[in-house]
């Protein structure tokens, strides 16, 4: 039995009626209704209208109520003042989902978005699901459903498209058709009022028509759901991503064209990196990776090797590397003596390998053949321009040949016009990416490569917390309740570095001093030479107001500094309240470092993590690596290794290596504090100081904000953290003990094996059929779930010094956002133990913590002993209207 999704009336419709269908030419309509006829729509068609008969032969109605078979699919071509009432008589109607095409809605201004909330209030009142409005509508081609006003139809094929722009969806269908590029489904969201990208991601998941997925994005309305769908549609297919509004005037374009957040760009990229997803710029890039991906084109990492037959292209394809981080890959010695051996005395001896302006078809065969081979080889750029000894057709014929079994991929760039014509035809009908000029072609790469990258940053599931020395939690909260108690949100200096002492931050330590003779008195007893700082919660950059001195080595020069650092302070300030002047130790560090580390709220990916060059520079260089949290050590080290600070934090004019671990540490500790302390608004360490000997905050800032309650402790985070809070342990009466917790990535071989133990009755129960192995997709969906919308606990016990799975249970959240669908299997020899039992008292009050209302449940009839076993937990089970094989179980969590 195959379940299926609950947008299945949109994506997989049986019956559609046209509402607006129209005789007149090039009407929205009329348009629509010959689509449909022209895509030869594999299920029932009606028309519906008043004022026809029949619209291009199809029967026409009078209103959808008329028309005698229920509708899984109605699309709306009407006025936007009609639509609410068509949408009230959909739902009487019994349809199951609208695509509504019109526009006038929110775009328009006040009074189209008071309409637009009346249409999405009578859908949610019929409980039918939107599409639009204002959008472009949605094609299926394998279906024969093409619900759009386009004038392109798409060829059948396996990317899915989703965009917030219909034009731009026109417009990558104009261009598909002769590239010979399909699509299993190309769906224009239009404003989104109900169904957005993170549902239609959904789908695509478990759409088997779908290999990879495009978007086009030009804002975000729910971070959350858009993350947990992104990463889990990347977890197992390709996905690829323009995403527009980079700069603020285009952004605000963007509020006004969608109604969505757009966002810092930087943290948009960090977060589709930490997806695994691929961005691209531009619609030629997305060309290009469409023909990529069409070929099934697969990075494994991202060195390149570049074979030409002349110099300058060789160079410009070498120097968009470099703008690209792309490193040109040195040779190994036997690729080199390979290369010796087919290449004459004059070849370039390196990367790019020149092999000549004569070069023929057999120097590029061993050429190309030698890099392939090598060891440091990720992929292979083959450029070639038409010079008298050149054969660019008997070449292009050669090189597709090698890549038939090469296991990297190649693309090609043949530069010219004329002679390349038939080379290049021949490189498109291989399926091997070939462009005209280098630039493009290591473009492709780049993004085609940063897969291989973002795939890892994907698989991290770092928890909250790390194994390292607990943090006090407790104490930095009193810190901010105390702050926010007084109705203060700016901390201290004092209470700044309270905070990160309690996540074992190391700091400088600081008092603050109200008189001359107060910081001579503290200064002696912290030991000379000090630092003062004016400590005023007005002031935010203290160097600027004349608020600083430094290494002051005398008690006359401390008193000295306290009254020029007070006079200053109002001179340059007078508004600035003043609470006194800070004294810490002045960090005499040789070889330091000066960082900064921070954290900002980001208006659409809430907290985020930003590391780079600190000190007084910090405001002039904006250019700071972003990530999201939660962090780990692979998370950390790759934040660092992107920042431009990087090379300086290795051996540099003559100072040693910093401490890497000491740094790691610092930000593993931001993290942490970003997970556990949801009131941070914004945190700087600056400047943080890092030697070889270790690091230390030197000064920070903390700007903490009141949050409502949640049932979810992490819900401020777009990313969840992996629930260590929820690992438990469990003694079975014969002494075994047992340790129950949340999945992770990690455990896929543990689930393939402990599915290839189970019985072919267990595995028929579980997965309706008795499959020896988990396919590789599946394994992926089971084990990288995104914890705010799903949770998966496993059970395990140690053999031979191995964890074996033992039993698991699952739970996943529906639609609604207040159901859940669940799971329980058992190893057969683990059954009458209790451990059922257990696993699902576990997975029952955690749905319950998590705020959901029901639990739901699928089971066979004939499943006596699974009915007998949840009927037990309190479900009430009834009979399947559709579906006499299976019983529906429904327990209610909030009684």
């Amino acid at each position: 039995m195959k379940e299926k999704h609950y947008l299945s009336p949109l994506f997989e419709p049986r019956s559609v009626g046209v509402i607006g269908a129209s005789e007149r030419e090039s009407s929205l309509g009329n348009v629509l209704i010959r689509n449909m006829l022209e895509s030869a729509f594999k299920g029932r068609l009606f028309a519906i209208n008043p004022k026809h008969e029949s619209v291009l032969g199809v029967p026409c109605y009078k209103s959808v109520e008329e028309v005698p078979h229920r509708l899984d699919l109605a699309v709306i071509a009407v006025r936007a003042e009609k639509v609410p009432a068509i949408i009230d008589s959909c739902g009487r109607a019994g349809v199951k989902a609208v695509i509504v095409l019109s526009a006038g809605f929110s775009e328009t201004g006040p009074r189209g978005a008071k309409l637009e909330r009346q249409v999405v209030e009578a859908a949610r009142r019929h409980r039918i699901r939107l599409l639009g409005p204002n959008c472009l509508g949605i094609m299926r081609p394998e279906l024969g459903l093409n619900a759009t006003f386009a004038h392109a139809t798409a060829n059948k094929g396996s990317i899915g498209l989703i965009s917030q722009s219909g034009a731009l969806c026109a417009a990558i269908l104009d261009w598909a058709k002769p590239n010979n590029v399909g699509f299993s489904a190309v769906v224009s969201l239009g404003s989104s009022s109900d169904i957005d990208f993170g549902e239609v991601l959904e789908y695509m998941i478990s759409d088997p028509r779908t290999e990879s997925i495009f978007l086009y994005v030009e804002g975000i309305r729910d971070a959350r759901r858009f993350m947990s769908a992104l990463r889990g549609a990347a977890r197992v297919k390709p996905v690829l991503l323009i995403k527009v509004g980079r700069h603020p005037n285009a952004s605000r374009a963007i509020l006004q064209h969608t109604g969505a957040q757009s966002g810092e760009d930087a943290v948009f990229d960090a977060a589709l990196r930490r997806a695994g997803v691929i961005r691209l710029y531009n619609m030629g890039q997305l060309f290009a990776a469409a023909n990529a991906l069409f070929s099934h084109f697969r990075p494994r990492g991202n060195r390149l090797a570049i074979i030409t037959n002349g110099g300058g292209p060789g160079v410009m394809a070498a120097d968009r590397c470099a703008d690209l981080d792309i490193p040109i890959t040195e040779f190994s010695e036997g690729t080199m003596e390979k290369l010796n051996a087919a290449l004459p005395a004059g070849w370039s001896r390196g990367n790019p390998v020149d092999i000549l302006g004569d070069a023929d078809v057999e120097r590029y065969r061993k050429t190309v053949q030698a890099v392939l081979e090598g060891p440091k080889v990720d992929g292979v750029l083959v450029m070639l321009t038409p010079q008298a000894m050149t054969e660019p057709t008997a070449v292009a014929e050669a090189i597709i040949d090698l890549e038939k079994n090469a296991d990297k991929p190649v693309v090609t760039c043949w530069m010219g016009e004329e002679l390349v014509r038939e080379a290049r035809e021949k490189f498109i009908a291989a399926g091997i990416p070939t462009f005209r000029t280098p630039e493009p072609a290591v473009e492709l790469f780049s993004h085609i490569s940063a897969y291989y990258r973002n795939q890892k940053l994907l698989m991290q599931t770092p928890g909250s917390l790390s194994q390292l020395n607990p943090p006090s939690i407790e104490s930095a909260r009193l810190v901010i309740e105390t702050a926010l108690a007084e109705r203060r949100k700016a901390l201290n200096e004092m209470e700044s570095k309270a905070l990160l002492a309690a996540f074992r931050i190391p700091i400088a330590q600081t008092v603050v001093a109200r008189s001359a003779t107060e910081a001579m008195v503290l200064a002696e007893e912290i030991g000379l030479p000090v630092v003062m700082k004016i400590d005023s919660p007005s002031i935010i950059h203290k160097s600027d107001s004349g608020g600083v001195r430094l290494n002051l080595g005398s008690l006359a020069a401390v008193r000295t500094a306290y009254q020029e650092i007070l006079d200053e302070v109002r001179k340059n300030k007078p508004d600035a309240m003043i609470n006194g002047v800070a004294i810490e130790p002045m960090i005499l560090k040789r070889n330091g470092r000066e960082l900064v580390v921070g954290v900002k709220r980001d208006p659409v990916f809430g907290p985020v993590i930003t590391f780079g060059e600190g000190g007084n520079r910090v405001e002039a260089n904006r250019d700071l690596a972003v990530a999201l949290p939660p962090l780990n050590n692979y998370l950390v080290q790759d934040l660092i290794r992107s920042s431009r600070v990087a090379p300086l934090l290795d051996e540099f004019r003559n100072m040693p290596a910093i401490d890497m671990a000491a740094l790691e540490l610092v930000l593993l500790r931001v993290s942490e504090m970003v997970c556990e302390l949801p009131w941070i608004h914004h945190l700087e360490i600056n400047p943080l100081i890092v030697d070889e000997n270790g690091a230390v905050a030197v000064d920070a800032r903390i700007v903490v904000d009141n949050i409502a309650p949640a049932a979810d402790r992490y819900d401020h985070m777009a990313i969840h953290p992996y629930p260590s809070h929820l690992i438990s342990k469990w003694t079975v009466p014969d002494g075994t003990a047992v340790t129950i917790r949340p999945i992770k990535p990690e455990d896929a071989d543990l689930e393939v094996e402990f599915v290839r133990k189970l019985s072919p009755e267990t595995k028929y129960f579980r997965f309706m059929n008795t499959m020896r192995e988990l396919p590789p997709a599946m394994v992926a969906r089971l084990t990288q779930i995104d914890y705010d919308r799903e949770m998966a606990f496993l059970a395990t016990v140690e053999e031979d010094g191995k964890e074996m799975e033992i039993g698991v249970c699952r739970y996943a959240v529906n639609p609604d956002g207040e159901s859940c669908e669940f799971a329980v299997v058992v190893a057969d020899e683990w059954q009458h133990r209790g451990l059922a039992r257990r696993l699902m008292g576990i997975l029952i009050e955690t749905a319950r913590n998590k705020g959901l209302a029901y639990m739901n449940g699928v089971f066979l009839s004939n499943n006596e002993r699974m009915l007998k076993f949840v009927q037990g937990l309190g479900f009430v089970l009834s009979n399947d209207p559709e579906d006499n094989s299976v019983k529906l179980g429904v327990l209610s969590l909030q009684d």
